[in-house]
Order: structure tokens, then C-alpha cells, then sequence
């Protein structure tokens, strides 16, 4: 019934604007409202916080978990994910960010104080948040190559450095900012900290969005950072160290790309087998051709394979069970190559056709290609499954 119902809500609300959503026209962000107002998300987000705030400030602890028991929300959660990235991948990516990024480790590193400054307006969307970790000569190395820094002044640090390929960047209200303390050791010895923005301060530059080869609803941009003077009171200093929050991250981020992989999946099939059954070569639809089969035969095996991963998340939540990196990163891995195979067959399924925008498996191929670069590259993965291989 929700997936239903989320079905026909873009129907209504996403796809008469894809042209100029795809152009950069567009901005994502009305329309990510509109969803959070029409299935009563900001409320539940709102109570839910005001909720746990309450319980926080009275100084309860949150409830224990039963045993075998975990986050039953999971399966909604990924319904809209799935739905949204059928027909545009670029809005779950804004979304993603902006909530699971951003909003996330604020609520899971701040203080009080600090969850109620700035995650209450980001969970309910009211806000968009960023998160800025990658910079022009640290994609990958993002961690040892990181060249942002924090230099202690006072009772507080002045941030120099620039920050590249954030989502959300040229918009963002709000921004969870990491950067290397300055304090004379190594670089690549020094600890990483973890800061929250707010767009305007002084010394802090938003770029115009980038130019892309896909995803152009979520808008990506470069942070520049001159002189940027901060307090105590926005370093985000609770549940370890920068370096871990960001990894657990990574962890939550790869394990959604194989949920955004499914919807592109799906469409492509769909569109690729009405098109093959309408198309018609040598007098007959070219559904009747064997090579045509193949390929539609195999999304459809890389369909089943991706939807058994991301039911084993499902199930793996709700029984209370948190993916290892190395299990996250397999799964994305995967995940990001089927949707950008599957992607790239359906534009061949197409011919000439599949070429023009009109007909939507461009638009879906050129989206999907950057599955396999953020959140981690795909040779990335590789090293992460690996590793975690050789050290058992």
C-alpha cells in the first residue's frame, strides 16, 4: 500500500517535472518537501526528536533493545528510495545526504544542545544539510589526504581549506564540516575533527552547482573555507573520533546505493520490455529475437540478485544486526555494477532510440554511473572486501 502510494505520488508530482529537473532548472528541494508533507514525514520526524529530546534532557536512558530485535522501519524506509530512484536518482542522493549524512551524525556525535540547534530543522527537512569530507586531491584517501585544517585560536579553532563534489554544497543551510587539527604532528597523523556550519558565516564560500554527467537533481558544488573562526560549541565531539563517525557512515551510505540501484534496475527493465514488445524489426517485435531475450533475461537476474541484498539489509535490521563495512562495501559494489550494466543494455535494447533523452534509459545510464564512484569508488570496495578477507 505505500509503495502504491508513493508510486502515484511521483507520478503526479516527479515526472511531469523530470526535463527540468534533469536540466538543473529545477531545484529538488520543493519536491522533497512536498513528499515529507504529503506522508506526514516532517511531523513524524518532528514528534519523534521532541520525543527523544524530552527523554535526553530528563536524563532517560533510551529504551533497551529486546533481544533479536532491531529497526522494523527499514522496509519503509527503502519503499521511497526504490520508488523515487525509477525516475529520478539525483532526489533520493539530495535526500540521502541531507538526512542520513548530515542530520545523522549530528544526532549521533552532538550534544544535546547541538541536536536541538540543528538536527530537529534537518530531520524534518526544513533545512538542507551537507556533509564535506571529500577534497580535490583526496577522493579515496579522504582521510590521509585531507588537507583542511583546524588550527586551535583561543577557545575555539580558525578552518582553512576547500571541499569538492558535496551534495548539496551550493544550497545547503547547514554543514558538517571535517578538517585535520593543526598541531604540528604528521599530517597523515593528525586527528580529524568534525564541525557544524551554517551557510553565510563570514570566510565560508558556496560554489554554483558543477556540471555533471548525470544525477543534475542533486545539486553538487565546492566549499571554500578562508579564515573561518568556530566556538566549542560547534565541534561535534561525542561517539568517537571524526574518523570513525565517518565511516560508520560510509557503512549507512553503501548500503542505500544498493536500494537506489534496485529502482534504476526496475525501470530499466520495465521500460526494456515494452519497448521490446512493441518495437518491431524484420516484421515481428524484436522480443521475439533470442538476443533480445538474453539481455532481458539477464537484467532481470541482476533485478533478483540486488532485491535479495537489499531484503537481507531489511532482515538483517529488523533482527537487530548492523552490516560490517566490508559487507556494506560488498554490497554496493554489486549493487552499483548491475545498475550500470543493466542501464547500459537497456540503452542498446533502444538502438537509436535509447540515444535520446525522450525516451528516459539515457537519463537513467548516466545516473547510474556515479553508483560506482561516491560513497566509495568500486575499486574502493574492493580493498575494504578484501582486507577484511586476509584478517579473519
Amino acid at each position: 500500500m505505500i509503495r502504491d502510494a508513493v508510486r502515484d505520488w511521483i507520478t503526479k508530482e516527479v515526472r511531469p517535472h523530470l526535463d527540468e529537473l534533469d536540466s538543473g532548472e529545477l531545484s529538488p528541494y520543493g519536491i522533497i518537501r512536498n513528499l515529507y508533507k504529503t506522508f506526514g514525514m516532517a511531523d513524524m520526524a518532528a514528534a519523534q526528536f521532541d520525543k527523544n529530546i524530552a527523554r535526553e534532557k530528563a536524563g532517560e536512558a533510551p529504551p533497551p533493545k529486546k533481544e533479536g530485535k532491531g529497526d522494523s522501519s527499514a522496509a519503509m524506509s527503502m519503499l521511497p528510495i526504490i520508488e523515487l530512484c525509477k525516475v529520478a536518482p539525483g532526489l533520493v542522493t539530495a535526500m540521502g545526504v541531507s538526512l542520513g549524512l548530515a542530520a545523522g551524525t549530528i544526532m549521533k556525535r552532538g550534544t544535546t544542545e547541538q541536536k536541538e540547534r540543528w538536527g530537529r530543522d534537518l530531520l524534518t527537512f526544513d533545512k538542507v544539510g551537507a556533509w564535506a569530507i571529500t577534497e580535490p586531491d583526496s577522493g579515496s584517501d579522504a582521510f590521509g589526504g585531507m588537507k583542511a585544517t583546524a588550527k586551535p585560536d583561543g577557545d575555539g579553532w580558525i578552518l582553512n581549506g576547500n571541499k569538492t563534489f558535496i551534495t548539496n554544497g551550493p544550497q545547503a543551510d547547514t554543514i558538517v564540516f571535517y578538517a585535520k587539527l593543526d598541531d604540528g604532528r604528521p599530517v597523515r597523523e593528525r586527528e580529524i575533527l568534525c564541525f557544524v556550519l551554517d551557510s553565510g558565516m563570514p570566510g565560508l564560500g558556496q560554489s554554483k552547482p558543477l556540471r555533471k554527467m548525470g544525477c543534475h537533481s542533486s545539486p553538487t558544488g565546492e566549499l571554500f573555507l578562508q579564515d573561518v573562526r568556530v566556538g566549542p560549541d560547534r565541534l561535534l565531539s561525542g561517539g568517537g573520533s571524526g574518523k570513525e563517525s565517518a565511516k560508520q557512515n560510509f557503512t549507512a551510505e553503501r548500503s542505500g546505493v544498493a536500494a537506489m540501484a534496485l529502482g534504476v534496475i526496475e525501470e530499466c527493465l520495465r521500460l526494456s520490455v515494452d519497448y521490446a514488445k512493441s518495437r518491431m524489426a524484420w516484421g515481428k517485435p524484436i522480443a521475439d529475437y533470442q538476443l533480445i531475450q538474453l539481455k532481458l533475461a539477464k537484467m532481470e537476474v541482476a533485478r533478483l540478485n540486488v532485491q535479495n541484498l537489499v531484503f537481507r539489509y531489511v532482515e538483517m535490521q529488523k533482527t537487530g544486526r548492523s552490516m560490517t563495512l566490508a559487507e556494506a562495501s560488498a554490497m554496493k559494489l554489486y549493487s552499483a555494477q548491475a545498475a550500470a550494466e543493466v542501464s547500459m543494455e537497456a540503452v542498446q535494447l533502444f538502438g537509436g532510440n535509447g540515444y535520446m533523452s525522450e525516451f528516459r534509459v539515457e537519463q537513467l545510464a548516466r545516473d547510474a554511473k556515479v553508483f560506482q564512484i561516491y560513497a566509495g569508488t568500486d575499486e574502493l570496495q574492493i580493498t575494504h572486501i578484501a582486507r577484511d578477507l586476509l584478517n579473519r
